[in-house]
């Protein structure tokens, strides 16, 4: 299910539970609201300390199930980047693309977007008979400041 940039989250996550068969229970609703209004590259641990801030009654595993759902109606983008974690993004439209720098030493996670990549990775693919539906690159390597600690 793709959304549109103009979709309210919340609406198509509850249409998707009603016809799985599910309940859009409250403590659902809390954790996609938390989710789409926080920063970052979330972990589920992460997720739960934000929730049960508000509802300490939440467990972690309706947090699993429900970045489950949200991941399956196309709403959170799993990320693994290496270091034993699923992080959790909103879902990108077209327009919100971007790729990513993986620090391998201290695990920070650098968004960023070129034009020029972009273009070259369409290129290829077409040269190759490919249509692109989707991507992701992920660079992994030493930030500026885990780089500059090797150099002392």
């Amino acid at each position: 299910m793709n959304r549109l940039a103009e979709d309210d989250p919340r609406e198509i996550l509850k249409t998707y539970v009603s016809r799985h068969g599910l309940k859009f229970t409250r403590q659902r609703e809390l954790i996609a609201d938390v989710f789409f209004n926080s920063q970052g590259h979330l972990r589920v641990e992460d997720l739960l300390e934000s929730v049960r801030a508000i509802d300490p009654q939440v467990s972690l595993a309706t947090v699993y199930r429900t970045m489950k759902l949200l991941t399956e109606c196309g709403l959170a983008s799993p990320h693994r980047f290496g270091d034993g974690h699923t992080r959790y993004e909103p879902a990108e439209t077209k327009e919100e693309h971007h790729d990513h720098l993986i620090c391998t030493a201290c695990g920070r996670i650098v968004e960023f977007l070129n034009e020029e990549i972009e273009e070259l990775q369409h290129r290829v693919a077409a040269e190759n008979g490919f249509v692109v539906t989707n991507h992701r690159m992920e660079l992994y390597g030493l930030c500026k400041r885990c780089h500059g600690q090797l150099d002392q």
